[in-house]
């Protein structure tokens, strides 16, 4: 088996200074926020993704509302996720520290939903029923890339708006729809007939750097929410990182979640899943991938682990398949809730695949090691891979060449990027 060898990747840092701060002026400035009587009960919806800062984002939100006499309070908006329950969502919330004691506003978890319309193709919509019957609803969530199309509008607050306000019974809905005339055409197509209710305010639109860093916050109004959407989409793209080779034949994932990525690992960085295995171009080709571990604010929810080739039992007693299905089925997805073999610790996952891979000597296969795909700034790769890595602009050896080690069980030891996995 091929040593490894740590390195680092250098990306803009883009961090805002104080994230608080930029909140509560993007919002002051906003016309939409303005319009906003003293009294008003305001809707804030906060999303399931693992987005940087999320809870000094929205307690700064709710901070911004009671300073100008609104009443706002929080509901969760992600569809299926958190077991398809409204006490799942809400402990969702408070995975990522989101509670009515932390944020100083109540916490609202309710799958009802009330049905407002129907788009040209036949889509029936329904919102949120806390939502719908508040004054306003604005919401938090972060513009980039989404992990199952491409489109000039992907993940961000018209999505959100779209799929997560529709609760449990819209997203499956929608997904059903999306199947025959694309996911973006839903999101346009519903997100308008949420528009023309009246209700919503628009959205506090959150874009992260290559480090995971909040780069920048913007307060979208919902007039033209969906045109300057695509613009932040198209620039937070160019911040978009990688795994620094054209090609590898096996890539060790320490953990995916729900929290990572809505696909557990985010598929354009794997190339997997979008269009089928190794679609895209100029995203690295992926032979085989071996994941070691779930995340804990997953909840159990594994949905991903279809894209993954082999993983651990340690992975495997993790998973809490009945949230993995309803969030599979619901999306539309069943392969995306398949697991894949499983075997004791890491030694014997890795041995078995190795050998499926393509080359006759498993010596010769080239490895890469990655903590999980929101962090790719220092990862490891097979000394037959090296050269490739440093010839990128940015990239740096970080120490000598190492062996995998494993312990008496069989798991990896820790070394840069081995940090201890959950489990």
């Amino acid at each position: 088996m091929q040593r490894l060898v740590p390195i680092r990747q250098t990306f803009p840092d883009r961090r805002l200074p104080n994230v608080a701060d930029a909140v509560q002026r993007e919002l002051e400035s906003a016309e939409w926020t303005a319009a906003v009587r003293p009294g008003a009960r305001v809707a804030i919806g906060v999303g399931s993704r693992g987005i940087a800062n999320i809870a000094e984002i929205t307690r700064a939100t709710v901070n911004f509302w009671q300073s100008h006499g609104a009443e706002p309070f929080l509901i969760p908006v992600m569809g299926s996720h958190g077991g398809g329950t409204a006490e799942g969502q809400a402990d969702v919330l408070a995975h990522y520290g989101i509670t009515e004691a932390t944020m100083g506003a109540p916490v609202v978890s309710s799958l009802d939903v009330v049905p407002i319309g129907t788009t040209p193709e036949g889509i029936a919509v329904s919102m949120d029923k806390q939502a719908f019957e508040s004054d306003g609803v604005m919401l938090l969530s972060r513009v980039k890339w989404h992990t199952g199309f491409i489109g000039k509008l992907e993940s961000g607050v018209h999505k959100m708006m779209a799929i997560g306000l529709g609760k449990w019974e819209g997203a499956r809905r929608y997904h059903v729809f999306a199947k025959r005339i694309g996911m973006e055409q839903v999101i346009r197509s519903v997100g308008q007939v949420m528009l023309d209710t009246g209700k919503m305010l628009g959205g506090l639109a959150i874009l992260e750097d290559a480090h995971h860093n909040t780069a920048e916050v913007r307060a979208l109004g919902a007039r033209g929410m969906a045109s300057e959407e695509e613009k932040l989409l198209a620039r937070v793209l160019e911040w978009k990182p990688g795994i620094p080779l054209a090609e590898v034949d096996l890539l060790i994932v320490d953990r995916i979640g729900k929290n990572i990525s809505g696909s557990g690992m985010d598929t354009k960085i794997i190339n997997r899943g979008i269009l089928g295995l190794n679609a895209l171009d100029d995203v690295i080709k992926i032979g085989r991938v071996f994941a070691r571990s779930l995340t804990p604010e997953s909840g159990g929810n594994s949905v991903g682990i279809g894209l993954c080739d082999i993983i651990s039992d340690r992975f495997y007693e993790q998973i809490d398949f009945e949230k993995t299905w309803i969030n599979a089925f619901t999306a539309s997805n069943p392969q995306g809730g398949v697991c894949p073999p499983h075997f004791p610790g890491d030694r014997e996952p890795i041995e078995r695949i190795l050998p499926t891979c393509g080359r006759l000597n498993v010596d010769e296969c080239s490895i890469a090691w990655i903590r999980d795909t929101q962090q790719l700034s220092e990862l490891a790769v097979s000394e037959n891979a090296l050269a490739e890595a440093l010839s990128h602009e940015g990239v740096e050896q970080m120490g000598d060449p190492f062996e995998l080690t494993f312990d008496a069980e069989g798991n990896l030891e820790p070394s840069l990027v081995g940090k201890p996995v959950s489990g």
